[in-house]
């Protein structure tokens, strides 16, 4: 008798690709997919990706391919797919991200931040010397532009009615979160940076 062996479509049973290994799953089962503070907080470091760098989701598309994480992130609809589990979204999706697509956006958003490692660094370092002289930060040129069109990005792909988009109503308030972002990127650019901010992502979170 001949058995015919044929490959399985599970996703279960793919190889997951190298990159992702990296990356536990957190404690709990997280079969319904991540929490809400998760998938915002992943949508939010990519918007301020895309404000630090103008190709915004054409890099995130390239970094997905290079990081064999295409079978994930197929094209740009699926990219938008994913980043509209945002809650605060305007066209917020019902659905959760699962771990796995989690896990291929934090991925992606860490590798493009150690990308970016020394203008993120400046614009901190930038920071803290205007704020100790107490100078303006509209009066430095890259700073300024980071932020206007961190505002710019957060203001027309957030719904406005949402609580969560109303608290940053103000163009101060929008700032202080750009920055905020900031400094989490250059935490994800150090050692474990990509560890440690997944992880980061579920403290105090119980499934």
């Amino acid at each position: 008798m001949t058995v015919s062996v044929m490959p399985s479509n599970s996703p279960s049973e793919q190889l997951k690709p190298l990159i992702l290994e990296n990356l536990q799953d957190p404690p709990g089962s997280w079969a319904g997919g991540c929490p809400r503070r998760t998938q915002l907080e992943i949508d939010l470091i990519l918007l301020a990706i895309e404000a630090l760098n103008l190709r915004g989701s054409e890099d995130i598309l390239a970094a997905a391919k290079e990081l064999e994480l295409q079978d994930i992130i197929k094209n740009r609809v699926m990219l938008w797919r994913l980043r509209s589990t945002n809650p605060l979204r305007r066209y917020s999706q019902r659905r959760s991200l699962t771990l796995v697509e989690a896990k291929a956006l934090v991925a992606i958003a860490c590798h493009l931040a150690r990308r970016l490692t020394a203008p993120i660094r400046q614009l901190l370092l930038d920071y803290q010397q205007l704020s100790q002289k107490e100078i303006p930060l509209q009066s430095h040129i890259q700073l300024s532009r980071y932020l206007e069109r961190f505002r710019a990005h957060f203001r027309s792909r957030m719904n406005p009615s949402r609580s969560g988009v109303k608290a940053y109503s103000s163009n101060e308030k929008l700032d202080e979160l750009a920055l905020e972002l900031l400094s989490k990127l250059l935490f994800c650019t150090g050692t474990a940076g990509m560890q440690r901010f997944w992880i980061g992502l579920f403290d105090g979170e119980v499934e």
